[in-house]
């Protein structure tokens, strides 16, 4: 296996998962009333078709959010009950430079660009499927890239050997 070593950016870490499902409450029954996690925000998006729950696990900077997604309209796009684990959120240290280096080397990116996301940060998606133009993508996994805030980074350091 091959490592490349111009790669501008690092992942740090788990930022967040995404579970979709067509009742948040149902959701909820488990990662809430069950295993403890606590609601710390909402998230409505007419574009994005989804009302979620934002969760957290953990503490500081190595705190994963954990979002319960329902979509608005069952019937329209983004599906976000379907799959279940919807997506998978990376710390990025360095986000654009991730995305051009990503974008370079063949990576499919989900439209939408650098945005900010539902928990406030700076997010993209890589997408799941790839295409002629972009023959490198998720293989049926959406992952989103999310730009680490400055105490995430150096916690990561700082645990680094």
């Amino acid at each position: 296996m091959s490592t490349t070593v111009d790669r501008p950016f690092k992942v740090l870490g788990i930022q967040q998962i995404a579970i979709g499902g067509t009742d948040k409450n149902k959701l909820q029954q488990l990662w809430v009333n069950m295993l403890g996690l606590e609601i710390t925000g909402t998230f409505k998006s007419e574009r994005e078709n989804v009302d979620e729950d934002i969760c957290a696990m953990g503490a500081g900077p190595f705190k994963v959010e954990v979002d319960l997604m329902q979509p608005l309209d069952p019937d329209k796009k983004p599906a976000v009950h379907s799959t279940p684990l919807n997506h998978v959120g990376l710390w990025i240290d360095h986000l654009p430079e991730a995305v051009d280096w990503l974008t370079a080397k063949g990576v499919r990116f989900a439209p939408g660009g650098i945005r900010k996301g539902a928990a406030g940060f700076d997010i993209c998606f890589l997408h799941p499927k790839s295409n002629d133009h972009f023959p490198i993508s998720g293989e049926g996994v959406l992952i989103e890239l999310v730009q680490a805030p400055p105490e995430v980074i150096n916690a990561f350091a700082a645990m680094a050997p």
